[in-house]
């Protein structure tokens, strides 16, 4: 790989637009729904995915109802999307207040985690 091709992969990966917003976790068999915050929504579910099938999610209740469910009892997806210009900019603010207002939309729905 040379220098110029790193370069200009550097510069796509700085100016790619991930997916933001709040995705959920929400148990079929319960009806409970988890909510979080994600700067990278599709990563953030296939890390989650990864960490729950090894038992490893900081969530000790997700853990239990994935584990007494299993994967197929779970619907997944995005609640609210944010959406953004600057994709460098820190949006941590605005993805806590589109969290809260999740939250507030379904006041069952919890954090998946503090």
């Amino acid at each position: 790989m040379t220098t110029d091709s790193r370069k200009q992969m550097k510069e796509a990966y700085r100016e790619r637009r991930p997916e933001m917003g709040v995705l959920y976790f929400r148990c079929t068999a319960t009806g409970e729904t988890f909510l979080m915050a994600a700067t990278d929504i599709p990563a953030k579910f296939n890390r989650l995915r990864f960490q729950l099938a090894d038992g490893l999610c900081p969530n000790k209740r997700l853990q239990e109802l994935w584990k007494q469910h299993g994967e197929e009892a779970f619907e997944t997806g995005t609640a609210k999307a944010l959406k953004y210009d600057d994709p460098a900019a820190d949006h941590t603010e605005d993805l806590e207040m589109l969290l809260e207002l999740c939250l507030l939309d379904d006041p069952t729905a919890q954090r998946l985690w503090k």
